[in-house]
């Protein structure tokens, strides 16, 4: 565990080399695992996060109490509770105007959750057409909206959208984001947004339902503070940890209780919406953070990508049992749709980005008439594969819309930022880790030449494209059930705080066969004793699936992360095999 590879591996099967923890992690869960007691697996995990050993057990069980901020600490906060407050008081017309993104019908479907319960009347849900009037507020709908309406709420929005705003004259706007501000701030009565330039930047991590959350938050203490009561908000918070990990939040400070303890209200099964979706995809088991991400999310965006961009927030917002399978059943075969059209632009982006070259500090591509709904999707894809930023662009006449994701340290939202302000592109905005971006025709060569050169600053295509980062060694035998559970009591994993990956060496492979068409399940044996079943999911896709499948006898060390399989009533450790190199 010095500068060198871990276990030596300088190029695995797959062609990574792998990176253990370095001698002051070592040491840091060595002295964590004497003070505390804990597993030194676990430790491991917590020393590579940062956490100090005397916070150990505080990190180990989060909570709201604990770390929820003051929403006051945000500005226009009072003003945004107060007149949504009076809104409510007056039986008000409330317009929600939202993104058409998991984040944005998650918020909007906790502001028309809160209304309900608050017994205001129904707000008017207005999410635009990603293809006709894309991302955030548009002069016409807002012009109509406030012909209508006593207050637009815009949420996961309107920070940069300084036209459109003032084509509410005459009505209240208020802005609930996250996104990147500006020097200059829309025409609103109230935009609380912890990305505003002359915010702090300490809560810059919260994604935007958090923030709608925050505004309840202060909205039951302006109730309270005049004898009154407000809702539960505690029962909203399934949808403030869906839109947590679906918009690849930092997964620390408090978004770390909001997802730990929306999982346990999600748990109960009392959202319609989220039951059916679970139901649908035959979730057998409460909901873990990975489904958030993988599962569940990809198909309450699937509407706003490929079909009606309201269908994710009338799902989650809906308390129908009979309306929420309808719209479940009916984003399940948009996903389908999503996936065969993603499918297409990947193959051709990938071809691009390949010949244009992967080691540069931004990969990108843009292709004619690529659906805009899935480049987002696409450039998620590239970012994974290269470990570089990644920007994919849908070209239609003498434009091209695209969506970029970053890798961690890297602000792209910044960038995008600064290339607009240049005048290179047509407009651009969003967030440390996502982006969306205008760009004409003419100008795309130089502003993907710019946008290189920018993020370069930054650090970026420094990192080995390559690297699989590992937390240290396990044998199969001490990969049990309670490990599994003592180790996700240091999550929930994601942006910002990548899961446990270990590697159990010199492993015999047995029992090893093909699943489907691309997954391999093999056992392995430490010839000690020790026995743990694999799974690799798209092992044929690579070099990987064939490579074990004809082993040979010989013997390997596997790289993966542990979960719990659920089967039949029984639970089992597993290993969600990623990697794999023969054991010299």
């Amino acid at each position: 565990m010095t500068g060198g590879a871990f276990l030596d591996i300088e190029a695995s099967l797959t062609g990574r080399r792998w990176i253990g923890p370095g001698p002051q992690v070592a040491r840091h869960a060595e002295a964590m695992a004497q003070e505390t007691g804990l597993p030194p697996a676990l430790c491991a995990v917590l020393a590579r996060l940062g956490v100090a050993p005397d916070a150990a057990e505080g990190y180990l069980s989060p909570t709201l109490r604990d770390l929820l901020p003051d929403p006051r600490s945000l500005r226009d906060m009072q003003t945004a509770a107060a007149r949504l407050l009076a809104a409510v008081r007056g039986r008000e017309r409330i317009a929600i105007f939202a993104d058409y993104d998991v984040d944005g019908g998650a918020s909007a479907a906790l502001l028309i959750d809160w209304l309900r319960r608050m017994q205001a009347p129904s707000p008017t849900l207005y999410i635009p057409d990603r293809i006709d009037e894309g991302y955030g507020p548009n002069a016409p709908a807002m012009t109509a909206l406030a012909a209508d309406h006593d207050l637009i709420i815009c949420v996961d929005c309107g920070t940069l959208s300084h036209d459109a705003l003032a084509a509410a004259d005459g009505t209240d706007v208020v802005v609930l984001d996250h996104h990147l501000g500006a020097e200059t701030l829309p025409p609103a009565l109230a935009v609380v947004n912890p990305n505003r330039q002359d915010e702090s930047g300490d809560l810059a991590h919260l994604c935007a339902a958090a923030v709608v959350f925050l505004v309840l938050v202060e909205a039951g203490r302006h109730l309270r503070e005049g004898g009154g009561q407000g809702p539960d908000l505690m029962a909203l918070l399934d949808l403030v940890a869906l839109a947590t990990v679906a918009d690849v939040a930092p997964l620390k400070g408090v978004n770390r209780a909001f997802v730990r303890q929306g999982l346990t209200v999600m748990a109960r099964r009392a959202r319609p919406g989220l039951v059916a979706l679970g139901d649908a995809v035959r979730l057998d088991r409460p909901p873990a953070a990975y489904h958030l991400g993988f599962v569940l999310g990809p198909r309450i965006n699937a509407g706003g990508r490929v079909g009606q961009a309201d269908l994710g927030a009338r799902l989650l917002a809906t308390q129908d049992s009979a309306e929420a399978c309808a719209l479940a059943e009916r984003l399940e075969r948009l996903n389908e749709e999503r996936r065969e059209i993603e499918a297409a632009v990947r193959g051709a982006a990938l071809a691009q980005a390949e010949t244009r070259g992967v080691e540069a500090p931004l990969v990108w591509a843009a292709g004619e008439g690529w659906h805009p709904g899935v480049v987002g999707i696409v450039a998620s894809r590239l970012k994974e594969l290269t470990n570089r930023p990644a920007v994919v662009i849908g070209l239609d006449g003498a434009e091209g819309k695209g969506s970029g994701r970053s890798v961690s340290g890297v602000d792209l939202g910044a960038a995008v930022q600064r290339l607009a302000r240049e005048g290179l592109l047509l407009k651009g905005g969003g967030h440390r880790m996502a982006a969306g971006l205008t760009v004409a025709r003419d100008r795309l060569e130089a502003a993907m030449a710019r946008l290189s050169e920018l993020l370069a600053r930054q650090g970026a295509g420094t990192s080995g494209p390559a690297d699989l980062r590992l937390d240290g060694v396990l044998m199969p035998g001490a990969a049990t059930p309670d490990l599994v559970e003592r180790l996700e009591a240091a999550g929930p994993f994601g942006a910002g705080a990548p899961g446990p990956r270990f590697v159990f060496p010199d492993c015999a492979i047995g029992h090893a066969r093909a699943v489907g068409e691309t997954h391999l399940k093999l056992r392995l044996d430490d010839g000690l004793g020790g026995r743990l079943d694999g799974i690799a999911f798209g092992a044929f896709d690579g070099p990987l699936g064939p490579a074990l499948l004809a082993h040979g006898g010989a013997r390997f060390h596997l790289a993966g992360r542990l979960d719990i399989n659920h089967w039949g009533g029984r639970q089992s450790v597993q290993l969600r095999l990623e990697d794999a190199a023969p054991a010299g």
